[in-house]
């Protein structure tokens, strides 16, 4: 079938197949325009595609749907007064707006947040888009950090009373897709302790959902199995999206 692929300048048609990935498609729309896949966003009445998806997935999309393309704009140098952003900085339990350079370090960053929250350095662990900035004297940059970016703070164990509060009840709502259960809104009552193969599980086991593989969304990133709804940033009134599909390593 055909899409249309809608940019600030101008619009058009490329054929595409329901079980092609998110990925081959950009890959197609980078063959057509030049645009390289990783400055491509795609998205349908404001809801982004995944790249670990199928295009079967999103029911949204049929003949002639209109996708807009945003094109990720470049870094700009590091002595211009734009390199300047603002990220937020999430731990478990609260939250802070830091101004950073999008040339600073990993290292640097945890300086940032030391001097801010208290912290000590070397118990931070943190996390972008669920990858582990594990490479202290990498820029910002090199892993994707933008405006906005949000940077998950783990606690290293050294007493797990104090690294980890209590777990909580939360109260959150399952969306499905269309091609499930007519896009049902199922509310949940789960621990954020809870991970998201406990969360599948638990609707399998209460036959809210068939037997089948099944991807979990929240805040349009793709959720792993084995980490809880806490280490996903899952708040009190959420909503996490599930697909049938499984995602390979390439999709994180």
């Amino acid at each position: 079938m055909k899409i249309i692929i809608v940019t600030q300048a101008c619009e058009y048609s490329i054929d595409v197949a329901l079980q092609e990935s998110i990925l081959e498609i950009k890959q197609k729309i980078q063959h057509f325009s030049s645009v390289p896949v990783a400055s491509q966003i795609l998205s349908v009445s404001g809801w982004e595609l995944v790249d670990g998806l199928d295009l079967e997935d999103y029911p949204i999309v049929t003949e002639g749907t209109k996708v807009d393309l945003t094109v990720k704009c470049m870094m700009r140098p590091s002595f211009e007064h734009h390199s300047k952003i603002q990220i937020v900085v999430k731990f478990s339990a609260r939250k802070h707006n830091i101004e950073v350079d999008r040339t600073d370090t990993v290292r640097s960053l945890k300086e940032k947040i030391y001097i801010i929250d208290g912290t000590p350095i070397k118990r931070m662990t943190l996390y972008f888009s669920g990858i582990e900035m594990e490479e202290e004297y990498r820029n910002l940059s090199e892993y994707g950090i933008c405006e906005f970016s949000e940077i998950i703070v783990f606690l290293k164990t050294m007493s797990r009373l104090v690294a980890e509060p209590p777990s909580k009840r939360l109260s959150v709502v399952v969306q499905t897709s269309s091609s499930l259960l007519n896009a049902a809104s199922i509310p949940l009552e789960m621990r954020d302790s809870n991970t998201v193969n406990e969360l599948r599980q638990l609707m399998l086991s209460r036959k809210i959902l068939p037997m089948d593989d099944y991807i979990f969304i929240h805040k349009q990133r793709i959720m792993r199995d084995n980490c809880s709804l806490r280490w996903h940033g899952v708040e009190n009134g959420d909503f996490l999206y599930v697909f049938k599909g499984t995602v390979s390593r390439g999709g994180f």
